[in-house]
């Protein structure tokens, strides 16, 4: 650090920054923190009551719809219709098996996968059997790309 001069000349003002008083505070609020800090841990011992209670919220029943190529149509993995049959006669069973899980489970949720080369008029027709039926919530099933 430069120190102004005796010399008679021009009395020019400090320019250095001095740091000393900072470095005083800051040890000053280290120690500080370091004295406080195990204070804070320390918690007071409450005996808290036993309660016994049902969850608030079961999850929601979730039903897999799937297409394959061919445009068979599955509930949870099981064959709701073959695909040689109507597909009238499919959404038709598609519905009242969605109809009885809805008044089942209000919340009932649908995830609907299909393969990449079922044609979209059986989506169109699957999803708008799902709505008809009263189910609210409709997602689709994706696998991300690699």
């Amino acid at each position: 650090m430069a120190f102004g001069s005796f010399d008679s000349g021009v009395s020019r003002p400090m320019v250095d920054i001095n740091t000393t008083p900072l470095v005083d505070v800051m040890l000053v609020l280290l120690i500080i923190f370091l004295v406080t800090a195990p204070l804070m841990t320390q918690a007071i011992k409450v005996d808290l009551p036993q309660a016994s209670a049902q969850p608030a919220e079961t999850e929601p029943e979730t039903v897999r719809l799937t297409l394959d190529a061919r445009g068979a149509l599955f509930w949870n993995d099981e064959a709701i219709a073959p695909a040689e049959t109507e597909p009238d006669i499919a959404l038709a069973a598609l519905e009242t098996r969605l109809q009885t899980a809805a008044a089942a489970d209000s919340r009932l949720e649908v995830q609907l996968s299909a393969d990449r080369d079922t044609r979209y008029q059986r989506i169109a027709e699957v999803m708008g059997t799902v709505k008809k039926a009263g189910v609210a919530k409709l997602g689709f099933v994706t696998l991300p790309t690699q």
